[in-house]
């Protein structure tokens, strides 16, 4: 039996998961890709060593990161998706009626086109007419978008050529490509692991939109396990599910949605550093 050793770069401990086979291992431009299968997990994509999807446990992730900004926005149609070559997202997106184009921006086309061969059921919406593949920077592809209703940034770990993604610079320019009643969000790592991050993150999308706010979600392969999403809006309400409940989901609904929220008391305590672990 082999075993593989994660260590992730922000994470004080290690996780070990046992590979029943090694499905694929390559290099791209960017990254070391690795699809391996798991006996619990099922299969799972590794990037520079790092899980970024399992068969098993996806949709916690993928359902939490999508649908609280899709169902608080009256009338999401055009759609930005940066990172999350796997397509996940675009697949919950795409369960939204009123979507009528998605920009699927992904740096790395061999992510893609992994996650098309050995994750179909992930990937099954990236070849919809609604999705327009963009293979570039997801920071450079911002700047000159326009009429966006929402940005959903799933990209990997707050370091190497992600950190662009994290900068006021970009946050600025997803302002300025968005309607009047858009928003942002992206998964700002761990409260457990990576408070400082999470903070950070909060102040500085705090500095560039009028309304910001976070939310979590349990991510049993993700370091630390307590999952954050930062979340920036050009207008108050992202707490609500403001549209009928009309995907197929097998975690979020309504209730979860305002479920997952933190709140008010612990968010203060938090931006003000008071919490300390």
């Amino acid at each position: 039996m082999i075993r593989f050793h994660e260590k992730e770069p922000f994470s004080p401990i290690e996780h070990t998961y046992e590979v029943e086979d090694i499905l694929y291992k390559g290099k791209s431009r960017f990254q070391d890709i690795m699809v391996v299968e798991n006996l619990f997990f099922g299969r799972m994509l590794l990037l520079d060593n790092i899980v970024q999807v399992t068969e098993r446990d996806e949709f916690f992730y993928h359902e939490m990161l999508t649908h609280v900004v899709m169902q608080a926005h009256p009338d999401p149609k055009r759609v930005v998706v940066i990172g999350g070559g796997d397509g996940g997202i675009v697949r919950e997106i795409l369960k939204h009626k009123s979507v009528e184009k998605i920009h699927f921006v992904e740096i790395d086309e061999a992510v893609i086109n992994i996650s098309r061969k050995f994750f179909p059921t992930v990937a099954c919406g990236v070849d919809d007419p609604r999705v327009e593949i963009k293979i570039m920077d997801g920071a450079e592809f911002i700047k000159t978008a326009k009429n966006i209703d929402a940005v959903i940034v799933d990209s990997t770990d707050i370091i190497g050529f992600a950190r662009s993604l994290f900068t006021k610079e970009f946050f600025t320019n997803v302002r300025n490509c968005l309607t009047d009643r858009g928003m942002f969000v992206s998964h700002t790592e761990s409260l457990h692991f990576h408070k400082d991050v999470v903070v950070e993150m909060q102040e500085r999308l705090k500095e560039v939109f009028p309304a910001v706010d976070l939310y979590t979600s349990a991510i049993a392969t993700y370091p630390g396990s307590w999952w954050t999403f930062g979340v920036g809006a050009l207008k108050p309400g992202v707490r609500k599910s403001v549209r009928p409940f009309e995907i197929e989901t097998k975690l979020y609904d309504p209730e979860i949605h305002e479920q997952c929220f933190v709140t008010p008391g612990f968010y203060g305590k938090l931006m003000k550093r008071e919490l300390k672990w």
